[in-house]
């Protein structure tokens, strides 16, 4: 692959050389490394028809994944980006949505192609992994290990294991600390304003994969390093730091 094909200018760091020395790969589960949207719109559609509400399509459902399952249900219940549901409305839904969805976790959720393959060559060329999301753990372990991902990271971070979340860096920082590794010598892979947020706010470098979901926007319009095809590709424009 040439390399040249995918030199560009951060907004925020400047002038972009690959391959990019690094010594840890975080990334993101929803969207990046799972195609989870049918079973996440599979379980929003059972809670509003449970709920006597009309159920929206895949495609509507898609675009409201991106700031974890709370607001996904608020979306679902208000077809709106920023509705607010009734208060017990919500308190009524929130049950049942995760009913439904651990449920139907794995239904039609699999690795994206390039995803295995990836992984895989991250591992083999002795980088750090991690995997970062707003999924809360008692859906994302589960999906982890029944996509045959889970023992390719050596942490998880989810949407309730620290007091923040994505877009805050604070968990890349803690997956820093937890490494060892300063922020500047890490990689994250996302789909999303929350991955090149948090990655900006953290110091780390940031790459987008153009296939996720976004809340529906371009992931062209994001402040990242690079656009790659697959996790495959993103292998090729890094390499392990001196």
């Amino acid at each position: 692959m040439d390399n040249k094909n995918y030199e560009r200018t951060s907004a925020t760091t400047g002038a972009i050389e690959f391959p990019l020395p690094v010594k840890a790969v975080m990334i993101d589960l929803d969207g990046t490394l799972l195609d989870t949207a049918s079973d996440l719109a599979l379980a929003a559609n059972k809670m509003l028809r449970e709920l006597g509400k009309p159920e929206l399509s895949t495609a509507t459902i898609q675009s409201f994944i991106g700031k974890g399952i709370q607001r996904l249900i608020k979306r679902s219940l208000t077809g709106e980006m920023d509705g607010e549901p009734e208060p017990v409305l919500l308190a009524r839904a929130i049950p049942i949505y995760r009913r439904h969805y651990a449920e139907n976790l794995c239904v039609n959720t699999r690795p994206y192609p390039g995803v295995m393959d990836g992984v895989k060559a991250l591992h083999k060329a002795g980088f750090q992994l991690a995997c970062i999301t707003n999924k809360t753990e008692v859906f994302t372990l589960p999906l982890l290990r029944a996509t045959n991902l889970m023992d390719y990271f050596e942490i998880v971070v989810s949407g309730d294991t620290l007091p923040k979340r994505k877009p805050d860096p604070m968990p890349l920082l803690h997956i820093s600390q937890f490494f060892g590794v300063p922020p500047h010598e890490m990689l994250l892979i996302g789909d999303s304003l929350n991955d090149t947020t948090a990655a900006r706010a953290a110091g780390c470098h940031v790459f987008c994969v153009p296939y996720g979901y976004n809340e529906g926007n371009d992931v062209r319009e994001l402040d990242c390093d690079a656009i790659v095809e697959t996790i495959l590709e993103a292998t090729k424009l890094i390499k392990q730091f001196p």
